[in-house]
């Protein structure tokens, strides 16, 4: 995921030496050829920073002192379906959203596709922090309403207009039993396991025995919305300066999902999920969800309601990242390995305390 307020990483490059030079002063040279073809940019540094899966991102200081965030995709095969993931962006940025403006390049192109790297180039979003691990306070209120105006604009988005659908297929519970076994299987018949790898074995495990209480929760569920959605309102994607929403950023393609588990994504945030008491975590919930219905009248009160069951389910059937050293080993790291244990942990938590705070929402919203 990539977040233009994330900091630059220690080491940046102006421009390097021709003798020698490294493949990471091989990128920032093309980088500015890109910039200065495309853009008419002439770039006075250029910073790595230590973000993106689907490309790699830099913080831009132009000669004349402006700041501008680089995504540079690591393939030309999609750029039509990340060229929609920018028209979303700019679609809600058009209908009043708080995200991040994409500079179009000479050619008014929103990724510019003719110089030595495919790129888009975005306005910088300064002294912010993401919405990981932050959700605390009058953060979570902020994060409401963000979120309320996001799904306001969205639901007029013409490519699908809002629609009721069963809840209960939110997930699809034997499948995910299925991946599990699959998952548990090749675990069990590696000859050795790593740390982290044996915990993914167990907590496979624990997942696996739980699914039928799933099956049970998602029958329970009402017709929920299904509208064009962000896509991907993860806490890293969610920028904060001080108590404000600065910015929501890195859209995926427009695309249908359920409204609820939008909404469950960002607030069941599993770091903030288990950095916050008890006590917090309902408050914090319940003024978010406040305060996603006061910015978005037209949501419905079961979509708001059964959000922390949906994501509760979607949580404990995702495989992800229990699976990584299984089929993508190559980008098992410390941090993944972390974040793996802290979405188990908040996962389980959820599903102990979820009548709780679920009783709570419901007397709040009605």
């Amino acid at each position: 995921m990539s977040t233009p307020s994330q900091q630059p990483a220690p080491h940046s490059v102006a421009a390097p030496s021709t003798p020698g030079r490294t493949a990471e002063g091989d990128q920032i040279m093309a980088i500015a050829d890109t910039l200065v073809l495309a853009y008419g940019l002439h770039p006075a540094e250029t910073t790595r920073i230590p973000e993106g899966t689907a490309t790699v991102n830099y913080a831009v200081v132009a000669q004349a002192g402006r700041r501008h965030f680089a995504k540079v995709y690591r393939t030309r095969e999609h750029l039509d379906p990340e060229r929609t993931s920018v028209e979303l962006s700019e679609y809600c940025a058009d209908g009043g959203v708080a995200t991040a403006r994409a500079t179009r390049t000479r050619k008014h192109e929103l990724i510019a596709t003719h110089g030595r790297l495919p790129m888009s180039l975005w306005s910088y979003v300064p002294h912010t922090a993401t919405a990981e691990g932050g959700l605390r306070g009058a953060r979570w209120a902020a994060a409401g309403t963000g979120m309320g105006r996001l799904h306001a604009r969205l639901a007029a988005h013409p490519a699908v207009a809002p629609t009721p659908e069963p809840g209960a297929a939110v997930c699809d519970v034997a499948a995910s039993r299925d991946r599990f076994e699959r998952l548990i299987h090749a675990y069990e018949h590696r000859p050795r396991l790593g740390e982290f790898e044996a915990w993914a074995l167990q907590a496979a495990r624990e997942r696996q025995a739980i699914l039928g209480d799933v099956e049970r929760t998602l029958a329970s569920l009402p017709q929920l919305t299904v509208q064009i959605l962000h896509g991907d309102t993860a806490g890293p994607d969610v920028l904060f300066k001080d108590n404000e929403v600065a910015a929501i950023v890195d859209f995926r393609p427009p695309a249908p999902g359920y409204l609820a588990w939008e909404i469950a994504r960002l607030g069941c945030d599993p770091k903030s999920v288990l950095d916050n008491s008890a006590e917090s975590r309902l408050t914090g919930y319940t003024d978010l969800t406040l305060a996603c219905r006061d910015a978005n009248p037209k949501a419905s009160a079961d979509d708001l309601a059964s959000s922390l069951r949906v994501g509760r389910a979607a949580m404990l059937c995702s495989a992800f990242p229990l699976s990584v050293p299984v089929g993508r080993s190559h980008i098992v790291d410390a941090a993944m390995e972390a974040y793996g244990r802290v979405r188990h942990e908040a996962a389980l938590m959820l599903l102990d305390r979820l009548p709780v705070i679920e009783e709570a929402l419901r007397d709040a919203l009605h």
